[in-house]
C-alpha cells in the first residue's frame, strides 16, 4: 500500500524524530512510504487567526502537493481534523471543491490509519512504562478518534495504561488560544497535569505533539518528573 506522508510544520521543526518513527512503523506494516519535499503547511494557523484569504492560498498548495496520493497519513489529528472539517468551508463554491471532497476521504491521522485502514492493532512494540493517555480535542471531536490509540497501546508489551480523570477535557493549548489567553491556558494545563500525576503515570501519551508540547512546557516549569511521548514514538519502541 502506498502512503504519502504529511508532516506538520511544528513536527518538522521541533519533533522530526516522531516523523521518522511513524515511517518506521508504517514500513513495518508493509506500507510503501513517500514524502513530497515540496509540502508546506495545511493552512490552519492562518485560518484560525482570521486570515482566510492567506489560508486559502496555503490550502490550495496543499491540494496540489497531495493530489495524486492514494493515502495521506499525518502524526497530527489537529491538521487532519482541520482539513476534513474546514477545507470545504474555505473552498465553498470554488473550483477546487470536488478536489477537497476527494482528499478528505484519503487523509488519515496515524493511529486511525493503522486501526481503520490497515486493520493493525499490534506492531510488536515493547516499552516498559506506566502511562496515561490524553485525548486531544482534534482527535476526539474533529476526527472521532477514541478507542483506536488505546487498542494500539494495549498491545505494547510492558506498557501499563491508566486512565486519568476528566480525560476528555482540553489541555489548554488550542494554538493561538494559548497565546491570547495564556492565564486560562496555563490553568487548563495545570488541571490536566494534576489528573495525570494522580494516576502515578510516568508518561502522558497522545496523538498530538501540539498538546504534548504545551503540557511538557508546563511540566518542566514545575519540575515534575512526568514526561510526554507521541504515540508513534511509543509504537516504534523495542524493535
Amino acid at each position: 500500500m502506498k502512503v504519502q506522508l504529511f508532516i506538520p510544520c511544528f513536527v518538522d521543526q521541533l519533533y522530526p524524530q516522531t516523523a521518522f518513527n511513524m515511517i518506521k512503523v508504517l514500513e513495518k506494516t508493509g506500507c510503501e512510504v513517500d514524502y513530497n519535499t515540496n509540502q508546506t503547511c495545511c493552512g490552519q494557523p492562518a485560518f484560525n487567526a482570521g486570515f482566510w484569504d492567506e489560508a486559502r492560498t496555503v490550502c490550495s498548495k496543499f491540494l496540489k502537493d497531495f493530489d495524486n496520493a492514494d493515502y495521506i497519513v499525518a502524526p497530527s489529528a489537529s491538521c487532519v481534523g482541520f482539513i476534513r472539517n474546514y477545507y470545504e468551508k474555505i473552498f465553498e463554491n470554488a473550483a477546487q471543491y470536488n478536489q477537497v471532497k476527494d482528499i478528505c476521504k484519503r487523509i488519515y491521522e496515524f493511529s486511525e490509519f493503522l486501526t481503520d485502514v490497515l486493520k493493525v492493532e499490534n506492531v510488536g512494540a515493547v516499552l516498559n512504562i506506566k502511562a496515561t493517555y490524553h485525548d486531544s480535542c482534534a482527535a476526539l471531536r474533529e476526527c472521532k478518534i477514541k478507542e483506536g490509540p488505546r487498542k494500539l497501546l494495549s498491545n505494547v508489551v510492558g506498557l501499563e495504561l491508566v486512565e486519568m480523570n476528566d480525560v476528555e477535557t482540553c489541555c489548554g493549548f488550542g494554538g493561538t488560544f494559548a497565546v491570547k489567553f495564556d492565564g486560562i491556558s496555563i490553568g487548563m494545563a495545570d488541571q490536566k497535569v494534576t489528573h495525570a500525576l494522580a494516576t502515578k503515570a510516568e508518561y502522558i501519551i497522545s496523538t498530538d505533539l501540539s498538546c504534548l508540547m504545551h503540557l511538557d512546557g508546563y511540566i518542566k516549569g514545575k519540575n515534575f518528573t512526568l514526561k510526554t511521548m507521541h504515540l508513534a514514538d511509543v509504537l516504534a519502541s523495542g524493535w
